[in-house]
């Protein structure tokens, strides 16, 4: 047997000895404090939906339905919803609660949980630390794992705090990109024509996921191509009225939020290039990661720190998009990737298999089942 599968396998057996049961599934809750379209629960869906059954039962709670909570269902994983956590808790009984939150100081999420780990002296408490931020409160301090999203965060987390990120107690895992059915759905760089003048953004509808620099390049793109089109998801009041003053009404299509990965993949099938603009940078930036996985080359900008930054550690510039730092670079760089058709498709040659071999959503499942076993192993 692998070195690999005898670890599985032992910690499976140890945890189980106590039930009867060595080779059930091991449970797992993942806490959410909603459930609807954002990243954070994105990322929740697709961990728990590729996590190997096998070996882990997964279960999730959350006081707030949601979009996201129709598919786990579907797939036939226990959603408790609006419920008391302690309820949750003594039903499923994890040995695994897995917090997505934010990082910084939560008590009244954090103090069932830790409560409860407490009295189950084997229970682990992991955390997918969104923000990178420090929680030095008792209920953050009992955390067993913590997760970072990207390796920015990891790094501002020690700058900021003056704490080392090493492992087991420190990790970073990246967020979950559904990969695959992507890749097999989205037009390949092969058979895109990136000379058509399309791009695309997506995020949320909500001011503090935008940048001027997101519509300020616009005017010189059109002096340029006049007859571009730009399709925004997530549209906010602010963009629809510079459209309106800059008589652009003929270039902006404001559409409707997807959400299924098929809704995804035919919008990210109508672009050449995906431009991204948010002035609180990014913690991952999971829609990069989708339009990488479409093989799109990507526009991006940095943000000075501390904020967010981690868009340029997946935006690699010149090779997998371009890094922009002004309205005029962004519109040059998305000049020169339509007039230099051939680089595009090299780009997001580049970018999808970037995307394939770090964020696909089998990949990371896999990662996090290790820690898992690891932290299970600690505990016996």
């Amino acid at each position: 047997m692998p070195l690999h599968s005898e670890r599985e396998h032992n910690a499976a057996t140890r945890l189980h000895k106590r039930t009867g049961e060595p080779h059930a599934p091991i449970p797992v809750l993942h806490v959410l404090k909603s459930m609807g379209l954002g990243g954070t629960e994105k990322t929740a869906q697709l961990l728990m939906t590729h996590l190997d059954r096998s070996r882990y039962a997964p279960a999730v709670y959350s006081p707030v339905d949601g979009e996201r909570a129709a598919p786990l269902r579907a797939a036939n994983i226990p959603t408790y919803i609006g419920k008391s956590i302690d309820s949750a808790l003594s039903q499923i009984k994890p040995a695994i609660i897995h917090v997505h939150r934010a990082g910084w100081p939560e008590p009244a999420l954090m103090r069932p949980i830790v409560l409860y780990a407490r009295a189950h002296r084997h229970a682990r408490i992991v955390e997918t630390n969104v923000f990178g931020r420090y929680d030095p409160s008792p209920w953050g301090q009992a955390v067993h794992c913590t997760l970072f999203v990207s390796a920015f965060c990891a790094k501002r987390y020690e700058t900021l705090y003056g704490i080392r990120t090493q492992p087991p107690r420190f990790q970073v895992l990246y967020n979950p990109v559904d990969a695959d059915f992507l890749a097999s759905q989205c037009l390949p760089p092969e058979k895109r024509d990136f000379s058509r003048p399309v791009i695309g953004r997506l995020s949320r509808p909500d001011p503090g996921k935008w940048s001027s620099l997101a519509l300020d390049f616009l005017p010189e793109l059109r002096a340029a191509i006049p007859d571009f089109t730009y399709l925004i998801i997530g549209g906010i009041a602010s963009a629809r009225e510079f459209a309106r003053r800059n008589g652009l009404g003929k270039n902006i299509q404001f559409l409707k939020p997807v959400v299924t990965e098929q809704e995804l993949a035919g919008f990210l099938n109508r672009l050449s290039v995906f431009v991204h603009a948010n002035d609180t940078g990014e913690s991952f930036g999971m829609c990069i990661a989708e339009a990488m996985c479409a093989g799109l080359p990507v526009v991006t900008h940095p943000c000075a720190f501390p904020r967010d930054n981690a868009q340029i550690e997946l935006v690699e510039h010149g090779r997998t998009g371009f890094v922009a730092t002004t309205a005029h670079e962004y519109a040059q760089a998305i000049l020169w990737l339509f007039s230099h058709p051939e680089e595009a498709r090299r780009m997001g040659q580049a970018a999808r298999k970037k995307a394939l071999s770090q964020y696909a959503a089998r990949l990371i499942a896999g990662q996090l089942a290790d820690v898992y076993d690891e932290l299970l192993q600690d505990s016996m």
